[in-house]
């Protein structure tokens, strides 16, 4: 079975990427990170993927936690 997981979060800060991708565990949404960085500059942005069916929970956690 293929599934098409969707990026709900980027940010150009890897211990912040960490932090929501553990809050989101915690509330029970898999998840992973795919770091888009170039390791030479430092430059880039690491996302946050989740099962398209936790979307919207996903992102109501984000928002209520405020990583902004």
């Amino acid at each position: 079975m293929n599934i098409d997981w969707q990026c709900i979060y980027s940010t150009q800060y890897d211990h912040i990427a960490e932090i929501v991708k553990a809050v989101l565990q915690d509330n029970g949404i898999k998840c992973f990170s795919l770091s888009k960085k170039d390791s030479a500059y430092l430059f880039g942005e690491i996302e946050l993927y989740v099962e398209p069916d936790d979307v919207l929970k996903a992102k109501q956690i984000i928002k209520k936690e405020d990583f902004e």
